[in-house]
Formats: C-alpha cells, sequence, structure tokens
C-alpha cells in the first residue's frame, strides 16, 4: 500500500511537472488568435467609442485581431458578468467604468460579480466630464432656465440617461439634489440611444459624457449648457462649469478602463499593460482623446487598482446620500 501510495504522488508530480512548460508555452505563444473586447453597452457610447480606437491599434501591436462585442444592459452588468466568467487566458478583456466597476457596487443589492475580486485591473484610460445637453430646437438656454422650469412645475421635466447607476444617471441625481427640484429619470441601455431622443426632442435632457456628446455639439444638434468637472475643460472653453451656471458644490467625473478576467497570468496582463498605455501615450491618441474632453491616464494595474478601491468608498457614499436603490 505504501509503494502504491508513494507511485501515485511520484505520477502526480510528473503531470504538474509537465504542465508547467506547457502553461508557459501557452503564454510565450499569446496571442495566437483574435482578442475579445467586451463592451457592456451599446454601440456609440464613450466605452464603444475607446474600444474601437484602442481595439484597432492594439491588435495591431499584438499582430492580432482585436473584436469589440457590445453585452449592454443593467448599468453595464451584463456584459461585466460575461466577461468575468470568460476564461483567464488574454483572450477577453473588457471595458470597465465608474458605473460598472465602483458606483454599481452599492447601487445593486445583488450583483453578478465582485467589481473587484472578479477581474485583473489593467489600466486607466482616462477621466472626463460629463455635459449636460439639450436638443438644438429646446426652449432652455442655461441651467438657470431648467431650475426655473423645474421650481415652477415639479415633476414634469425629465433627463436621460445610458442606465441605471451610470455616471450620467448620478449626475442628474446630484443636480436635482443640489438643485432643489424634482425631474424624472428616464434609463436607456446606453448612451447611444438615449442622446438620439434628446437629439430628437423625446426627453428635454442628459448629462452625457463629453466622448459622446462632443460629435453632436459640434454638428449643432445639440446645445451645451455647462460641464461636470470642478473646471472648464480644453476641449469646450465656452462651456461653464455646473458650479459657475448656478449649481453651487457641484462636481462629477467619469473614467474609463479596462479589466481581464481574474486570474489571467500576470504576463500577460503586463504585456496588454505595456501596449495599451503606449498607444495612449501616443501624440494621436492625446490628441484625439482630449479632442474627445478625456484626461488621459495610463495608470499601471498596481496605481490603477488603488484608485478604483478609492472610487468605491467615494460612490457609496454618494449613492447613500442621494437615497438611490436598484432592485
Amino acid at each position: 500500500m505504501k509503494r502504491q501510495a508513494l507511485a501515485l504522488l511520484a505520477a502526480a508530480a510528473t503531470l504538474a511537472a509537465a504542465a508547467l512548460p506547457l502553461s508557459a508555452s501557452a503564454q510565450a505563444s499569446w496571442p495566437s488568435k483574435p482578442i475579445t473586447y467586451v463592451v457592456p453597452f451599446p454601440p456609440g457610447g464613450t466605452t464603444d467609442t475607446l474600444a474601437r480606437l484602442i481595439g484597432q491599434r492594439l491588435g495591431q501591436a499584438l499582430g492580432t485581431t482585436v473584436v469589440v462585442e457590445n453585452r449592454p444592459g443593467a448599468g453595464g452588468n451584463i456584459g461585466s458578468d460575461y466577461a468575468s466568467k470568460a476564461a483567464p487566458d488574454g483572450y477577453t478583456i473588457l471595458g470597465g467604468t465608474i458605473s460598472s466597476h465602483a458606483i454599481n457596487a452599492s447601487l445593486y443589492p445583488k450583483m453578478p460579480y465582485d467589481v473587484v475580486k472578479s477581474f485583473a485591473p489593467i489600466t486607466l484610460i482616462g477621466t472626463n466630464a460629463n455635459v449636460l445637453v439639450v436638443s438644438a430646437g429646446s426652449p432652455f438656454k442655461t441651467v438657470k432656465d431648467i431650475v426655473a422650469e423645474a421650481k415652477a412645475k415639479p415633476d414634469t421635466l425629465a433627463f436621460a440617461s445610458a442606465g441605471n447607476g451610470t455616471s450620467q444617471h448620478l449626475a442628474g441625481e446630484l443636480f436635482k439634489s443640489l438643485a432643489g427640484i424634482k425631474i424624472t429619470h428616464i434609463p436607456y441601455k446606453g448612451s447611444g440611444p438615449a442622446i438620439q431622443d434628446v437629439m430628437a426632442g423625446q426627453v428635454p435632457m442628459m448629462f452625457d459624457t463629453t466622448v459622446v456628446a462632443a460629435q453632436h455639439i459640434d454638428s449643432g444638434k445639440l446645445r451645451a449648457l455647462a460641464v461636470t468637472s470642478a473646471r472648464r475643460i480644453k476641449s469646450m472653453p465656452n462651456v461653464p462649469t455646473m458650479a459657475e451656471a448656478g449649481v453651487s458644490g457641484y462636481e462629477l467625473e467619469s473614467w474609463q478602463a479596462i479589466f481581464a478576467p481574474a486570474n489571467t497570468p500576470k504576463p500577460i496582463v503586463d504585456r496588454l499593460y505595456k501596449e495599451i498605455s503606449a498607444i495612449i501615450k501616443t501624440p494621436d491618441m492625446q490628441a484625439r482623446l482630449e479632442k474627445l474632453g478625456m484626461e488621459p491616464s495610463g495608470m499601471s494595474p498596481g496605481e490603477f487598482a488603488q484608485f478604483q478601491r478609492s472610487e468605491i468608498v467615494k460612490w457609496a457614499k454618494v449613492v447613500k446620500a442621494a437615497d438611490i436603490r436598484i432592485d
């Protein structure tokens, strides 16, 4: 019996040793097939726009194809959950956001994934302000016009958002709280469909990221009333901050990042970070991001992990103060 047990242990050790070169070999040959870049929102939104900008260049850098796959719903939860359950082999990455990886942790009582433990952080792409927009034909010319109308006729105005728990949603809730007004929230499954209805006049207003709204403001289809950052942004120097527009104490900025499923091998995470951060730092990408109203970042995985944890704590306090709940 003792000899048999020793034989079994020796066989197990041999198998384990044999598996190590295979694992190392698989990592060394990575990538040998296309990489899927999951976007937990519909086409046309900020996360989708950045995925297509970065994905094309990342594919070129790695000598493969990066395929963008949209899986929208539940404020980014559906696509993020899908990515969290993918094989941790470097062939699935996720466009994570302030909502899917910070706000939702305190907003939803039952999350299908852990915003920290289910993922390996790769890098923070950048931060950006939201901008309060109305259609070009709207009677509202200033933030004060909206506040005056909302106070005169409570609950008759509405604002669209990219979904429950998104930064666009929180921006509207913060506006309501600080301005002391009552306006109705209308959640969509992403920025793309939401902003289309605002341009068409179906919904009076929306807080959207500068990445999505900029092109429609430039084309004259939307009117920008204020940005949500503490300071005016370079891409919209003539647009006041919410504080300047009369809503004292208002400040909110969104962020976009890239994750891999938890347990993705560190060498692969490090390679992804190296290539993506290099892409973010190129002059043309810096210029592109700044034109979209983003402040480029490129944090290391460790730096980004610390930043994400601080954001979870910060937004838990905001959600609690605003008494926002999603069942």
